[in-house]
């Protein structure tokens, strides 16, 4: 799986540059932060309904978009998969493979301030 994650990162640095007219992977990129965390966010959703509905076919289907959307938000952060990769590693490690980090064991830091992702809103004219 970390070649296909690989060969996806490849695929999104190569088309930061492409025409946004052309390339929906230039427009999100270009669409900023907050449309990414959006998308992300979206995509998750949509796995969790279609889990929650018993279609795992559709769960394959969005959890597909949802990586793709991860890994544009990951270039777009400038995060490069092999940092995921060391952090599970290390995770495995220290808890299993199937392990997330206790919370008490994380760092003393400030917890992370929560933010809208969109803070225009639309009214529609009647």
């Amino acid at each position: 799986m970390t070649d296909s994650v690989a060969r996806l990162y490849s695929a999104v640095i190569a088309a930061r540059g492409s025409d946004p007219a052309k390339s929906r992977t230039a427009r999100l990129l270009l669409a900023g932060r907050e449309k990414l965390a959006k998308k992300l966010a979206e995509e998750a959703v949509e796995v969790v309904i279609d889990a929650m509905n018993g279609q795992p076919e559709a769960v394959v289907r969005e959890s597909a978009d949802l990586l793709y959307n991860l890994v544009v938000l990951w270039v777009h952060s400038g995060v490069h998969p092999d940092d995921v990769w060391a952090e599970m590693r290390r995770r495995e490690q220290m808890f299993g493979i199937a392990e997330k980090v206790p919370k008490d064991l994380l760092q003393a830091t400030a917890r992370r301030k929560v933010v809208a992702l969109e803070t225009k809103r639309i009214r529609k004219r009647r």
